[in-house]
């Protein structure tokens, strides 16, 4: 093959790479006028049924074309998920001239904060700002301050488990959960380019991230680590000291901001490996019905045999689904716990209301940190 034979063929790729993109926009129009008909007759925005049906014909059909199901499925579920985050952007946002919105988050561009907050804000039709503060707490209170509209908090790990910190700022600050966002997580170590992972002696990261790739680092007994308050910023300071035997475990777009190379991807101690983030605001927002929906809330119990079974049975009671249960000690309080729960379902159905009445009798006291859309990237693209 000649170099101009190459080249013709990339451009008869770069061909249909339009035509694919122009498909693509076009179906995202299409989304919105089904969000209209879906309004008129009160369907919700996500049919679960619909979309298994539609991933089986898809895949079958890229079968036939001779392409993996399998990529096929991914393709698909990506595409399915931009449309509920449209859909849901569309019923959310007023029509009419769109402020700037100003989004916060931990640490500094690359870090997986950063990543979630452009996973999440970007299909919003309103033109959006990121700003980074240096932990949690200078990002909430930023939002309670009204600096910021919106919070991207993590709030938990597939593989380490609960940010425990975020958990108890939610609980002291007059906030309000209004969204979330689902990010996989893919650690790298990261390392100057003329590193090499015999000769490393420290490795910097999030305790977080170092726990998440314990595995990895026991392989590693010459080596020792030194905790960062993000990962981002680890491999920052990777690239400030330029000491070929330190790395960073971060992501690979940190690694390209910073100028490090990858010296080893995929090193969680689980394949997959996801984070929950949380969008935090300082009020409240209307949660539309039409959309798959979560109720967090938080309650403290009496020190007394049952309290939290009783809780539970309140739920259960009323076919609620407990997607997620926390307990932390309680602020002052010795020996004594406040619980943290996030619940299938919208606040407004009558379920939902006769369990909050329930919990309201049976606890101390009950507290709803926000009803907000559940996240399309879910079980169905995950599973």
């Amino acid at each position: 093959m000649t170099g101009r034979d190459l080249a013709d063929l990339r451009r008869s790729l770069d061909d249909l790479d339009k035509v694919i993109l122009n498909a693509l926009g076009e179906r995202a129009r299409l989304a919105r006028d089904i969000l209209s008909a879906k309004a008129d007759t009160a369907s919700p925005v996500r049919d679960d049924a619909r979309e298994t049906a539609l991933l089986q014909h898809r895949s079958s059909y890229g079968e036939r074309l001779g392409l993996d199901p399998a990529f096929v499925r991914r393709i698909y579920r990506e595409i399915l998920d931009d449309s509920v985050r449209r859909q849901q952007d569309w019923l959310h946002e007023p029509e009419g001239e769109l402020q700037t919105l100003v989004v916060g988050f931990q640490g500094t561009e690359g870090a997986y904060g950063h990543q979630a907050a452009l996973q999440h804000f970007g299909v919003t039709r309103r033109p959006v700002a990121l700003k980074a503060y240096r932990s949690f707490r200078e990002t909430l209170e930023a939002v309670q301050n009204g600096d910021i509209e919106r919070g991207v908090l993590p709030i938990e790990n597939s593989t380490a488990g609960s940010v425990h910190e975020v958990y108890d700022l939610l609980f002291r600050m007059n906030l309000s959960i209004v969204g979330e966002e689902m990010l996989e997580i893919q650690h790298c170590l990261l390392g100057l380019p003329d590193a090499a992972i015999a000769d490393l002696r420290v490795v910097h990261s999030h305790p977080q991230a170092l726990a998440q790739c314990s595995e990895f680092l026991a392989e590693l007994p010459h080596v020792e680590t030194e905790a960062a308050s993000n990962t981002a910023l680890a491999a920052a300071r990777i690239a400030e000291l330029g000491d070929p035997q330190r790395a960073a475990i971060a992501s690979e777009e940190a690694g390209l901001r910073f100028g490090l190379i990858v010296l080893r991807r995929g090193i969680a101690n689980q394949a997959l490996n996801l984070t929950r983030f949380v969008i935090v605001g300082a009020s409240p927002l209307e949660c539309d019905p039409l959309v798959d929906a979560k109720v967090s809330l938080v309650f403290g119990t009496r020190h007394e045999r049952g309290a939290l079974v009783r809780c539970l049975n309140v739920l259960a009671d009323e076919g609620i689904n407990l997607s997620k249960l926390e307990s932390r000690p309680r602020p002052g309080m010795a020996w004594e716990y406040v619980f943290y729960v996030d619940l299938d379902g919208h606040i407004a159905e009558p379920r939902m209301q006769s369990a909050l009445a329930g919990l309201a009798a049976t606890t101390q006291f009950v507290r709803v940190l926000g009803c907000y859309p559940a996240c399309p990237s879910g079980e169905l693209r995950y599973n």
